[in-house]
């Protein structure tokens, strides 16, 4: 049996200062030879390979957080994370890490003396300790300057927070906050202001929560009003607690669940709004407090996942016929963050997280609400459906296959998602663009499955030409009846170009499944009518849909082709171009010169 205690996930701080998933095995600890040393070691569970191998050097400082987290740097900007499963396997690696440091594992990081200078070593071996003024009112101005000149170095942060965290000393400071604000006391205040910035700077976890308990944080927002640099205080708390509502779509009977939603937004909330925009020093002061948000996010979509009857109330309105549209909103916009959410859950909590999405019925819930008039409600459900997608295709396209035996062609969810990118009003056509990038993933072959008894492809792909492409292709076929185009406004021509853009990579990708539509529904002539568009991309995309077609060198596209003179738009289009030298003159040489090299007898019949 695994050992569960033992189980980790591996994160690593990206350049933009968010954790990167590195993935999920089991950790050691032994010496390794090659690096000299006692060592981390993580394997992965799927496959034994190495995760991570890391040295346990004497002078790193190592943190220990939330009881399952063990955070440390590797290098500058190289930051690592083991995400324990178990409080006891954390325990575990804590105590080889402190044996080998010389540490006491009672401690929740160990010392950092890597960069200390030679004065600064005496006066650790001289004064062990940091003793803080004594708090009082009077007093705030030397705090706030010995708050600052720590800030500088690592030993006197790490001596600095200890002795915050032995005395008790942000309660007592936060009493005094209260005393500045009922005397009006302003330099008191400017003065907390830069006493607590600095000691979110200590970046220590067991500081964070003692200034993030329910209570003491508005307190610490509080003094984070008073900013110097401004000539007016912010009204944060005002905002907090009149503006900000939390609004419960669905009763969560849970108070620990429901105390960790509040704290996670008002955390962000301060790391957001509050906190002024970090210097480049600053920015690696403060990895602690994105972490402590990242990590408080993965505990509640795993405390939501476990709560069956708030998913199951959450679905039952969802798909209920007489929830109004303004509740409906709501759950969808409260979906949408869930599965956002969901990203920072280990791999196989995803798995188990979006199977229970799909046996609560998420797909036909999604259909009903795309096909609702409420445009911000379609657009949650469109975002929804793109984790859906990207997450597992194949599971997508079961339930569109399967719909397909009970329901019309025109009410299948993948037509709506066409529906929809067909008739996106945005000049840019941003929704569009999402929705054909999704509809392309579901028509990739290379995610689709492949069984001893069942091809996914075969299945799928005779599915989706008889009973999708026809909605896709509609506004091709619709505009080219002519030998010009009859609608050429830039939005017409936006979304053909992304339709052709489509039908490009099913040339490519679907072989004798495309070859029989595009001969039979006669779509090269129709493409090749765009040619003639005002829009030169358009007209581009056009040309690549048959260059395309020839790079294939299939004999059947050769004899369709020229029985069918469908080099005439082409040549008509080179000599409209005229002298000038542009993309279309090079795209068209390009294809005689590739006809011409690879001597295709393209004769006619």
């Amino acid at each position: 049996m695994t050992d569960t205690r033992r189980r980790v996930k591996v994160y690593t701080l990206n350049e933009d200062r968010q954790w990167d998933d590195r993935g999920t095995g089991h950790v050691s600890s032994g010496y390794v030879e090659r690096l000299k040393g006692m060592s981390l070691l993580v394997r992965a569970e799927s496959d034994g390979s190495l995760l991570l191998e890391s040295k346990i050097n004497p002078n790193t400082a190592y943190q220990k957080q939330q009881d399952t987290l063990i955070v440390w740097s590797e290098a500058e900007n190289y930051d690592l994370a083991l995400s324990f499963q178990e409080k006891a396997g954390c325990d575990e690696i804590w105590e080889k890490i402190c044996q080998v440091q010389g540490k006491d594992p009672s401690v929740d990081i160990t010392q950092d003396l890597v960069d200390e200078s030679e004065e600064e070593r005496f006066d650790d071996m001289s004064s062990p300790g940091l003793e803080l003024p004594s708090c009082e009112l009077s007093r705030l101005e030397e705090i706030a300057e010995l708050v600052a000149s720590s800030l500088p170095s690592p030993l006197r942060r790490e001596k600095l927070a200890l002795a915050l965290e032995n005395e008790g000393y942000i309660k007592k400071l936060l009493e005094i906050f209260h005393v500045c604000e009922d005397l009006e006391n302003i330099e008191g205040l400017h003065h907390l202001y830069e006493i607590i910035k600095g000691i979110f700077l200590l970046n220590r976890t067991a500081l964070f929560e003692v200034m993030f308990s329910e209570e003491c944080i508005m307190d610490v927002i509080g003094c984070l009003e008073y900013d110097p640099s401004l000539s007016q205080s912010r009204k944060h708390r005002e905002f907090l607690t009149k503006t900000a509502k939390f609004k419960e779509v669905i009763p969560i009977s849970d108070p620990e669940l429901k105390q960790k939603i509040h704290q996670t937004y008002r955390v962000q909330y301060i790391q957001d709004m509050v906190l002024p925009t970090p210097s480049v020093f600053e920015e690696n002061m403060l990895s602690t407090l994105h972490s402590f948000i990242f990590f408080n996010k993965v505990e509640i979509v795993g405390m939501l996942q476990e709560d069956e009857k708030f998913l199951t109330d959450l679905f039952a309105q969802l798909t209920d016929e007489a929830t109004d549209e303004e509740k409906r909103q709501e759950l969808v916009n409260f979906l949408k963050e869930f599965c956002a959410f969901s990203q920072t859950l280990q791999p196989q909590n995803r798995d188990a997280f979006f199977k229970t999405l799909s046996n609560m019925g998420i797909l036909p819930a999604l259909e009903v609400i795309l096909g609702m008039d409420d445009a911000q409600v379609r657009s949650a459900a469109t975002d929804i459906f793109s984790y859906l997608v990207e997450y597992n295709p194949s599971m997508v396209r079961e339930f569109v296959m399967q719909e397909a035996q009970q329901n019309d062609d025109d009410i299948l969810l993948i037509n709506l998602i066409i529906e929809h990118m067909i008739c996106d009003t945005d000049p840019e056509l941003g929704g569009a663009v999402q929705l054909m990038g999704l509809l392309r993933t579901l028509v990739d072959p290379e995610n689709m499955l492949a069984t001893a008894n069942k091809t996914e492809k075969t299945e799928f792909l005779g599915f989706f030409y008889k009973h999708c492409m026809h909605v896709l292709t509609a506004p091709l076929l619709a505009n080219t009846t002519e030998e010009k185009p009859s609608k050429d406004d830039f939005q017409t021509a936006q979304l053909l170009a992304l339709i052709l853009e489509l039908l490009t990579f099913c040339v490519e990708h679907h072989t004798y499944h495309i070859k029989n539509y595009i001969i039979n529904k006669d779509i090269l002539r129709r493409v090749l009518v765009l040619m003639s568009s005002m829009h030169a991309f358009l007209a581009l995309c056009a040309l690549r849909f048959k260059r395309k077609i020839i790079g294939l060198k299939d004999e059947f596209y050769n004899r369709y082709i020229m029985k069918s003179f469908l080099f005439e738009p082409v040549v008509k289009a080179f000599l409209s171009n005229g002298s000038r030298y542009n993309l279309m003159n090079s795209a068209i040489i390009e294809m005689f010169e590739f006809i011409r090299v690879h001597a295709f007898h393209l004769k006619k019949p």
